[in-house]
């Protein structure tokens, strides 16, 4: 099936990207939230789903109504575009009612999965945010995680990973698509953005040559592209000039970050950090 989305409309509100309806998902459904205008407005709910909204750029409020309570998250967004800081996302249960007020032009990315979470809503602020420098040499790169141990979801896992011009990331080559001593079953959907925008990147994602159903696969990464990883070793790579933004979304049955094991053939990279 299909692994690369480009050239996606963006439509005034929603609009889906990925889903277990168009792709080898099982958990992940992933789309953005488009209000061109201050004072458009988005109304959504979550319903047997568990859903983390990112903000991409601009500002907007967002109101939530759960069973029991009603939160208002005002004037929340603070940052111009994801090159320009850390982000802010809120994490929302399953049964819940909200609604989008943009208050300049606004993009937010909704990624969602099954759940019967009972966390109460929580809003992840750029200060709240999990920074870590990953990598050495040619493979450094920023890695944000917003919803972590933090939030206690069930199954979403979500954060973002810059990569400076020329550089690589998910690297070493890593994957999680078995139960092991150190992996677990994640699916994951990558969403990029490039900088400047007539950039690219690569990725291939490959399984082992032993795997039932072997498969090895390239491709090119541009602005607002987005690729669905089911499964295998899934490396990034900016073009030289360009830098390369990520947003990564992971679920599966079992919910814990950083259960994969690295290609064997390229695991010994771990001893240059």
């Amino acid at each position: 099936m299909k692994r690369i989305f480009k050239n996606v409309k963006l439509e005034k509100g929603y609009t889906c990207v990925v889903s277990p309806k168009n792709s080898e998902l099982k958990y992940i459904e992933f789309g953005r939230v488009f209000l061109p205008e201050k004072n458009d407005e988005y109304a959504g709910e979550t319903g047997n789903r568990e859903v983390v909204l990112t903000i991409f750029g601009g500002k907007c409020s967002i109101q939530v109504e759960t069973a029991t309570q009603k939160v208002s998250y005002n004037s929340i967004g603070y940052r111009r575009d994801v090159f320009s800081g850390k982000p802010t996302m809120v994490y929302l249960p399953p049964k819940v009612e909200y609604r989008i007020i943009a208050e300049s032009q606004v993009e937010i990315g909704v990624s969602m999965a099954p759940s019967n979470s009972r966390s109460p809503p929580i809003l992840v602020k750029p200060e709240d945010v999990m920074e870590n420098q990953v990598g050495a040499w040619n493979w450094k790169r920023t890695v944000y995680t917003s919803i972590g141990e933090n939030v206690k979801a069930q199954r979403l896992l979500v954060g973002e990973t810059f990569n400076p011009p020329g550089n690589w990331s998910s690297y070493p080559p890593h994957k999680h698509d078995r139960k092991g001593p150190s992996e677990m079953p994640l699916e994951e959907v990558y969403f990029f953005k490039v900088k400047p925008p007539n950039g690219f990147g690569l990725q291939r994602i490959y399984t082992s040559p032993e795997d039932e159903e072997p498969f090895d696969e390239i491709f090119l990464l541009e602005n607002d592209a987005t690729v669905v990883i089911p499964r295998g070793y899934h490396p990034v790579v900016a073009a030289p000039g360009y830098q390369l933004y990520y947003l990564w979304v992971l679920a599966g049955e079992e919910r814990k970050y950083g259960a994969w094991s690295d290609d064997p053939n390229h695991g010994w990279l771990r001893n240059c950090l």
